[in-house]
């Protein structure tokens, strides 16, 4: 049985979510099962930017680094920061718990 994993989801209109996700979910996964607002175009295909996070920087050091298809694809997203990721690219551990995210006013989606 995997871990559950607290995330803390902080929408465009700043309400803060608290919802749980399973360790090796994405942060993708979460949002929808959570009913979070989160686009998600190409379904976690890392095809386009529409699942677009800002990772809080007191987490941003704690995560594993992008890859380089990740970083190319942030490149494309409106409003990229320091700690832009794509959600469908962080997939949850349990050293993860209570990991903040801030949804992005603005989404570009490429498809």
């Amino acid at each position: 049985m995997s871990k559950s994993v607290k995330i803390y989801f902080i929408e465009k209109s700043g309400i803060r979510r608290e919802v749980h996700g399973q360790a090796g979910q994405s942060l993708l996964q979460v949002a929808h099962a959570n009913a979070v607002p989160m686009e998600g175009a190409c379904g976690g295909a890392m095809a386009c930017s529409t699942c677009h996070v800002i990772v809080d920087p007191a987490w941003a050091g704690r995560l594993p680094k992008p890859s380089e298809d990740e970083s190319d694809m942030l490149d494309l997203a409106a409003g990229v920061t320091k700690t832009s990721r794509l959600g469908c690219q962080i997939k949850l551990t349990p050293d993860m718990d209570g990991l903040v995210v801030r949804l992005p006013a603005v989404i570009r989606s490429l498809l």
